[in-house]
Order: C-alpha cells, then sequence, then structure tokens
C-alpha cells in the first residue's frame, strides 16, 4: 500500500511539476488571473483550484508550520474565519511543509481552513512569492482573489503576519 502511494505521488508531483514550468515565474499582480494548480491538502486529498471558481479566495503563503509568526498569523486566520467565510472568502495556507505537518499544525491550532503541501515549492514559483536570506527563507504573502479568478489585493510583509488579516478583510469588504 505504501509504495503504491508513493508511485501515486510520484506521478502526482510529476504531472505537477511539468504543469507549472510551461507558466511564468514572474510575480502574480493585482489584475492578474490565478493559474490553476492542483496540490496535497492537509488530509492528503488533491485540492485543485479550479474547483474554487466563483468564489473569493484568501490564499496566504507562509514560512513554516508552527514557528511563532506563522503560528500568530494562521491562529488569527482561524479567529477571523467566521467573518471571512460572511464575506463569502475560502482561506488557504500554503507553505512548503508536507502533507504530516501541516495535518498536525491544523489539529494543534484547530485551524478549519485548507493547508496546502507545496514541497517542491512549485506554486510559490507560479505565483512568484519572494524568499528572503539568500533565499532561505521563504516569504510570506498573501493574495486576495475575487470570484472570477483575478487578483484584487497583493500583501507581501515578512514582519507583519497578523495584518494579513485585517488587509484580508479590508479588501473583500470592497469586492
Amino acid at each position: 500500500m505504501q509504495k503504491l502511494l508513493l508511485v501515486a505521488i510520484f506521478l502526482f508531483t510529476g504531472i505537477f511539476v511539468s504543469q507549472c514550468q510551461s507558466k511564468s515565474k514572474n510575480p502574480l499582480l493585482e489584475g492578474d488571473e490565478v493559474p490553476d494548480f492542483s496540490l496535497l491538502d492537509q488530509n492528503g486529498s488533491v485540492f485543485k483550484l479550479s474547483n474554487f471558481k466563483e468564489q473569493a479566495l484568501v490564499i496566504y503563503f507562509y514560512p513554516k508550520d508552527d514557528t511563532p509568526g506563522c503560528t500568530k498569523e494562521a491562529c488569527k486566520f482561524r479567529d477571523e474565519f467566521e467573518v471571512l467565510s460572511d464575506l463569502n472568502a475560502k482561506v488557504i495556507g500554503i507553505s512548503s511543509d508536507d502533507v504530516a505537518s501541516h495535518k498536525a499544525f491544523a489539529e494543534k491550532y484547530n485551524l478549519p481552513f485548507i493547508l496546502l503541501a507545496d514541497t517542491d515549492k512549485q506554486v510559490r514559483k507560479l505565483f512568484g512569492v519572494p524568499s528572503f536570506g539568500a533565499g532561505l527563507i521563504p516569504g510570506r504573502v498573501t493574495y486576495i482573489i475575487d470570484n472570477e479568478g483575478v487578483v484584487r489585493y497583493v500583501f507581501n510583509n515578512m514582519k507583519k503576519a497578523e495584518m494579513h488579516i485585517d488587509k484580508a478583510i479590508e479588501i473583500l469588504k470592497t469586492l
């Protein structure tokens, strides 16, 4: 069973990487259409962005599960989840941590939203999310996407993790 799962993950990753390699590596900006992608969520299920058309999205990239800034950010998204839901927005967190790490992080902090495992950093590259410290520290960027799949706001701030949620709510109220 484990061998079958590893083969499936290998095939999935190979297909995913080839899809991403054909996309531009330029950063997504306001007004850009978000390209489709697929990743595994914290439950090991395949998440495909195109399955969430016609709904506003808050996609946030963060450096690492269970670190101080990332935990504050995730918990603030959790605490404001009802407000975000009332604004008809779905929250999606993405980091390079694996499925097991995301599962533990979500369970430990009772996170009610989707966490995606971008272990090979292909979606991070697809969005053009920067890294810091000679590329060793993944950046923290939040994208607000309208119900037509267009980026309406990009918030890039490594230091003020909790501010990402306030900005997301502010922008969602204008959509």
